[in-house]
């Protein structure tokens, strides 16, 4: 495993850490526990070592399934981060409380970062009056958190701006070759950068779809590439590449996925690759962006939906009518899918839903989209 160094300590970080959003599932839906503790092991035995995860992700599964997969031993090998829950906050004692519910949830007394979760102009605005910053410093000084950052979900001035207002060692921001201009962006990484900030990735691979069979198109311009690289290969790759990136985050569900993305971490130093292989980046980018129908990642902020709608399994099957060009097999796992719960037809334009995407994302109008497209 290569490693990078944290700007605020020289402290060594893997360059590939594990995402805990999309852990291993059963049939039924719900965590694989066994399997999901056995891939946290691996990514960790492999040198991974960084595990993230979030009070919200797996509907609150995650972070007690992590501090499971974190005994024996693992916890002592594992850089921890997981974050405030940051539109849950009403007071300055919630701040408090959460963090102790996670670190209970979690097995452990601290935290190796601790992040300020999915933040937004209005989020800042209201977490910064509730003295955001004071908790902060506090939890550090107590010994419960050693180093603080913030994920991000907003545009390149409003995360300038969280950037300047307190000294924060990290930022989580999400950057893929789809995505180098959307919200934080290229611009981003490299002003936290300039800041001494470390810069943890996430999204790389857009949810999956970067690692995904990919359209005709982009198959050909694989094939023609002068290096043979998986697409989850080439979106790694082109994350790894900048200086200013520290750790990249991979929501890996099974250990193939480990291997594979092992492998792109272990291949990839910064600034080495070349213009030819920037150039097949270049035209797969262009080939995507005029088949991407919704910009959806994935991250289920928008879920539990109050009429039952299966929001990111509906945007899901958009996009893959959009990118495959056949609507008859996205529809057909439309109907697979969602067909016992989850339609979009349940929608009813309550519109709560529309301000915890962190896309921005039109979900009403999106919804009405696929409701034209599969249930028609």
């Amino acid at each position: 495993m290569l490693y990078r160094e944290m700007p605020s300590s020289s402290e060594p970080l893997p360059v590939l850490g594990m995402g805990c959003m999309r852990l291993p599932k059963t049939p039924g839906g719900r965590v694989d526990e066994a399997a999901a503790v056995a891939l946290i092991r691996a990514a960790i035995d492999a040198g991974a070592t960084y595990i993230d995860t979030a009070w919200p992700y797996h509907d609150g599964e995650s972070e007690g399934i992590v501090g499971r997969a974190l005994q024996d031993g693992y916890r002592e090998r594992a850089f921890l981060a997981t974050k405030l829950p940051s539109w849950k906050v009403e007071s300055r004692e919630d701040m408090d409380r959460y963090l102790d519910e996670q670190l209970r949830r979690l097995g452990t007394d601290h935290l190796d970062a601790y992040l300020v979760h999915a933040l937004t102009r209005r989020r800042w605005n209201k977490l910064w009056d509730l003295e955001v910053d004071t908790f902060l410093e506090e939890a550090k000084a107590d010994g419960r958190i050693r180093y603080a950052g913030f994920s991000f979900h907003d545009d390149f001035s409003t995360f300038k701006r969280i950037v300047d207002e307190y000294a924060w060692d990290l930022c989580q921001v999400q950057y893929n070759y789809l995505d180098e201009h959307y919200q934080a962006g290229t611009e981003g990484i490299r002003y936290a950068a300039e800041k001494g900030i470390a810069v943890v990735v996430m999204e790389p691979l857009r949810g999956g779809l970067l690692a995904q069979k990919p359209p005709e198109e982009v198959e050909e311009i694989f094939a023609a590439a002068p290096v043979r690289r998986s697409p989850a290969g080439w979106g790694l790759a082109w994350v790894f590449d900048h200086p200013e990136v520290t750790t990249v985050l991979s929501g890996m569900g099974t250990m193939d996925e480990l291997d594979e993305n092992l492998a792109a971490a272990e291949a990839v130093r910064p600034g080495a690759l070349s213009p030819e292989e920037h150039g097949v980046v270049d035209a797969v980018r262009e080939v995507y962006r005029t088949r991407l129908a919704v910009p959806c990642t994935g991250c289920r902020y928008c879920m539990p939906c109050p009429c039952g709608v299966n929001i990111p399994e509906c945007f899901a099957q958009v996009n893959n009518a959009s990118l495959y060009d056949d609507p008859r097999y996205a529809a057909f796992f439309y109907r697979s899918l969602l067909g016992e719960g989850g339609l979009a037809s349940w929608c009813t334009e309550c519109g709560m839903c529309l301000s915890l995407c962190p896309q921005g994302i039109e979900i009403p109008d999106v919804l009405k989209e696929a409701v034209s497209l599969f249930e028609t």
